[in-house]
């Protein structure tokens, strides 16, 4: 009988052992709300933090239409039609009107950022208009800042047109012509503006619902990509393709109750255009919601790292906006860009979030981004069970390694 010791089995630590990860579609549902609720990082991200946003994007906005912009006015013709062109731009609610003596006192206080426009009377101004010739005044803005500019034109373009409307009809009953026709020939053709879907023509409820998919995404986006990296860095990500919708499943019905929030209090708290096909914007959401959190599935595969899912998602959010086709006409964009844009969300969902909820459109005339959304989400699930057969594929030696 040999006498050789006898070899004796290598436990492996306790702390090494991996915990059972559930195959099953409930089981991760269950499991994947459990640890959202309990990782303070994910929970922060996905819920705390658009709440938040909710709450405090739109209060900068709340006025919705900017008003008394400080502008400048240098009177050089000191003539009774002058000092008229004066009192109705100051009379104006979208101009707060100061006298300045010359031209170069204006333009010191515009780099000073005391106004943000002037407009010039020129010396002659009044007796050139009795004589019937021409005569203009000159308006000079910030371009800079554009919003500001239009404001400034637009406030001294009434003040002019209605001191205009009215030297004409004077003229006209002084030819002999009654007065109230004199009065209506001077527009043959009345202009009637309607805005629709914003009857404010406020920037907020330009702006505020489009952003909001935007906040919606990338809170989605972080959160999943970084409890995904934690699960492979943990070892528990690999689970059945049952197991992957089950997580993609409980993320959306997170992030889908708080686009409730967003579709059902913060436009109704700020006052925004909504509801005009709620319907269809909770179809939307159940559409939306899970073609983010599949990308986000994988987002996590690919970084593997907790800390890089935010150092990377977190800087893509004004180029996905600015991708997207609604602060800048898309067909504008350079051509490579008019295609990458297609790959993101947000391209189809800003537009088809805003036609429904806020301009009240029918399913049947958004239907091109709803089979874009669908479109993306069978690509970035193809994309995940690709990812998922690579990482599976690499766990063995990582194990092996780590032991």
């Amino acid at each position: 009988m040999s006498n050789l010791p006898k070899a004796k089995a290598v436990k492996t630590p306790t702390s090494l052992k991996k915990p059972p990860v559930p195959q099953s579609f409930w089981a991760n549902f269950i499991q994947t709300l459990k640890d959202v609720f309990t990782d303070k990082g994910v929970l922060l991200m996905l819920i705390i933090a658009p709440i938040i946003y909710g709450f405090f994007y739109p209060w900068p906005y709340s006025s919705e239409v900017v008003n008394h912009v400080p502008v400048g006015i240098v009177d050089y013709d000191n003539s009774d039609l002058s000092r008229t062109i004066v009192r109705y731009s100051s009379a104006s609610p979208q101009l707060n009107t100061k006298r300045f003596l010359n031209e170069q006192a204006a333009k010191e206080a515009i780099w000073s950022d005391q106004i943000a426009g002037y407009m010039i009377i020129p010396s002659g101004l009044e007796q050139q208009v009795l004589s019937g010739k021409a005569a203009s005044v000159s308006v000079l803005g910030n371009g800079g800042y554009f919003l500001l500019n239009k404001n400034v034109q637009m406030g001294f373009l009434q003040a002019v047109s209605t001191v205009s409307a009215g030297v004409e009809v004077k003229k006209n009953v002084a030819q002999g012509a009654y007065a109230p026709t004199a009065a209506q020939n001077t527009q043959a053709v009345p202009l009637q503006i309607m805005p629709l879907y914003n009857q404010t023509e406020g920037y907020g409820a330009y702006v505020v619902p489009a952003v909001s998919i935007i906040i919606l995404q990338q809170t989605l986006l972080i959160a999943t990509a970084m409890l995904i990296s934690t699960w492979y860095e943990q070892r528990r990500h690999s689970t059945s393709i049952r197991g992957w919708l089950g997580r993609i499943a409980a993320m959306s019905v997170l992030s889908f109750a708080v686009g409730c929030f967003y579709y059902g209090w913060t436009f109704e708290l700020h006052h925004y255009p909504r509801g005009q096909n709620m319907l269809g914007s909770l179809l939307f959401l159940m559409i939306f919601c899970p073609t983010v959190a599949t990308l986000g599935c994988v987002f996590g595969l690919w970084f593997r790292l907790r800390e890089r899912s935010m150092q990377i998602l977190i800087f893509s959010s004004l180029p996905m906006f600015f991708m997207s086709g609604y602060p800048w006409p898309a067909n504008q964009l350079p051509e490579a860009l008019q295609v990458l844009r297609w790959l993101i969300p947000t391209t189809p969902a800003i537009n088809t979030s805003v036609q429904l909820n806020q301009m009240g459109a029918s399913l049947s005339q958004v239907a091109t981004g709803f089979y874009a959304l669908i479109g993306l989400w069978l690509f970035y699930f193809a994309s995940l069970l690709f990812m998922r057969r690579r990482t599976d594929s690499k766990q063995p030696a990582l194990q092996k390694s780590f032991l």
